[in-house]
């Protein structure tokens, strides 16, 4: 009989999903911290803020931000910068770079704020596939386009279960592109030693699903934290093998398979 632990044993309670993969990458956001809410909430009173201030020509582009549906389309995933961008030019609205960056400015302070007073918690069915796969002998990264993204790990009490960072900071150092482009996610896997074609990526934003499958990953997986009307869906069709409601799914409980 095979002790439990013994080297046969690594990755039988992970799903066959992820059987044969050498490494995993996860956004930060949404994926292992519930900060996407934080996230949302500061977008929304920052861009709200400037809508009432710059009103759309067309009254029908003048309604307030939808921390859903604007928030998946335009931001989420994506830079400060990027995501004010985007959203500011899907209502007709100004989009050079002293608007935009006034914008992204405005949505960094109020998100800090509330980071600070209330702090973040890391999702449960996360953190027990982050530890299977350390058990596993799996090496793992976190990334993120936020500058954030150490802070908000160590608020969650996470960051040590993380071989690799690769933050927002660290992307603007390099001068790495911005997602759908998958830059962030391959210098990830490079620091792990693990080719794009052997990793996993783990994903909630649809711009950053899409740039698990531009970048060559052998599995990208979605988190659909929503599980409202198309959001699967739309999470397959920007690119996802597999969708799931809590990565929990990803672990298999008290049975081999």
């Amino acid at each position: 009989m095979r002790r439990p632990g013994t080297p046969t044993d690594l990755g039988e309670e992970l799903a066959p999903a992820l059987r044969g993969i050498r490494a995993v990458v996860f956004d930060t956001d949404g994926v292992i911290t519930d900060s996407a809410r934080v996230h949302a909430a500061a977008w929304k009173t920052a861009f709200d803020a400037f809508l009432r201030a710059h009103p759309p020509d067309d009254p029908a582009l003048r309604r307030p931000f939808d921390v859903r549906d604007d928030y998946l389309r335009h931001v989420d995933g994506k830079s400060r910068l990027d995501g004010a961008a985007a959203f500011l030019a899907s209502r007709g609205l100004d989009t050079s770079d002293d608007t935009v960056r006034a914008v992204a400015a405005d949505k960094e302070r109020l998100f800090t704020e509330r980071l600070r007073a209330h702090g973040v918690d890391a999702y449960p069915g996360t953190v027990r596939l982050v530890r299977a796969l350390r058990r596993a002998q799996v090496p793992v990264a976190a990334a993120s386009a936020s500058r954030h993204a150490g802070e908000l790990l160590d608020h969650a009490g996470v960051s040590d279960l993380f071989d690799v960072l690769v933050d927002g900071g660290e992307a603007a150092r390099l001068r790495l592109p911005g997602k759908p482009r998958p830059d962030l996610f391959l210098e990830a896997v490079r620091r792990l030693g693990v080719p794009a074609a052997r990793a996993a990526v783990v994903e909630d934003a649809l711009a950053g699903v899409s740039a698990g499958r531009n970048g060559g990953f052998a599995l990208v997986v979605g988190v659909d934290r929503a599980a409202t009307g198309d959001s699967g869906d739309r999470l397959l069709h920007s690119g996802a093998d597999i969708v799931v409601r809590d990565l929990a799914e990803l672990v298999v409980a008290g049975e081999t398979k």
